[in-house]
């Protein structure tokens, strides 16, 4: 039997370090479009903004729904309308944050595994990594790219057999 080990490599920037404009632009736009949640069950709202290679940002924030299987993580929901209003463009970075009624999250959150496999067939179309930044009120961890979330994936060439 072999063994292989799986890493995911993540740079962590404190949240009072000096941060790029497009960091700030996108953590803004995430904590803007995190407050438009429709989160009245969880009471936990998401937001995401994703930077596109043509320079548009898109964002999208979670939908809940009283029948909880038909609402929407904001990861998804903001692929999605990058898909259906700039089929083209790549995503080049996505930012994603998350509160609650006592204000931001302390540590990042993940994606859930149904955004990471929406994220990873995106990037796995598109050809280019997805750099990917979770935003908590102490820090920012920045991950390269959405395989390093799956490492183990399933990708639309899995198909091929």
């Amino acid at each position: 039997m072999k063994e292989h080990v799986v890493e995911v490599r993540t740079t962590i920037s404190e949240s009072d370090a000096p941060m790029s404009a497009e960091t700030l632009m996108l953590l803004d736009e995430a904590r803007r479009i995190a407050h438009k949640a429709y989160a009245p069950y969880s009471r936990f709202r998401v937001g995401a903004a994703a930077l596109l290679d043509n320079g548009e940002v898109v964002s999208g924030s979670n939908q809940e729904n009283a029948a909880y299987p038909s609402g929407l993580c904001a990861e998804r929901v903001t692929v999605f309308y990058a898909n259906a209003h700039y089929p083209d463009a790549k995503i080049m970075r996505l930012m994603i944050y998350a509160e609650t009624d006592n204000g931001p999250v302390e540590r990042p959150i993940t994606p859930c595994g149904a955004c990471r496999q929406v994220l990873l067939e995106k990037e796995s179309v598109q050809g280019s990594p997805i750099r990917v930044s979770l935003a908590g009120a102490d820090s920012i961890y920045n991950v390269g790219s959405v395989s390093q979330l799956v490492p183990l994936s399933f990708v639309p060439k899995s198909l091929e057999g």
